[in-house]
């Protein structure tokens, strides 16, 4: 399901609680939010029913509690943010992306080998499509039997 709007930071707090914990309600989110900052139950309350209109969650209604849940996927939102902040940003640039931010802090010697093995999966993809492409392109060129 696609994004319908850009959540706010406190929303997207909101989401990480529900992504990490699964469905709750809103006492168990604002608990969980009140570890890192200081937010009211309503505060908490008001934002949550906003994001149930905008379609960031959904609410079960059933019994005396109301149970929340994301309406949208972590990785899907994620990628949203992500392609949002590359365009105005770095102009569109996954590359300038890349480079500012290997050169703006020293990555661990894992995460230089998680790199490592996505450019190698990127690339071994590219080759197949490349190969995938000739193939099909050659067979549209020969007679038919």
């Amino acid at each position: 399901m696609p994004l319908p709007l850009k959540p706010t930071d406190a929303e997207l707090q909101i989401l990480h609680v529900l992504w990490q914990a699964g469905p709750a309600t809103v006492r168990t989110v604002n608990e969980q939010l009140s570890q890192h900052r200081d937010i009211g139950y309503t505060t908490t309350l008001k934002l949550m029913q906003l994001m149930l209109e905008k379609g960031l969650v959904r609410r079960d209604d059933e019994g005396r509690s109301h149970i929340y849940r994301a309406a949208v996927r972590e990785q899907d939102t994620q990628g949203v943010l992500l392609d949002r902040f590359v365009e105005t940003a770095f102009g569109g640039s996954a590359l300038k992306l890349v480079l500012q931010a290997l050169g703006h802090r020293r990555p661990a010697p894992d995460e230089l080998a998680q790199i490592r093995r996505l450019l190698n999966d990127l690339e071994i993809q590219n080759a197949n499509s490349t190969a995938n492409a000739a193939n099909s392109s050659s067979d549209d060129d020969a007679p038919a039997a």
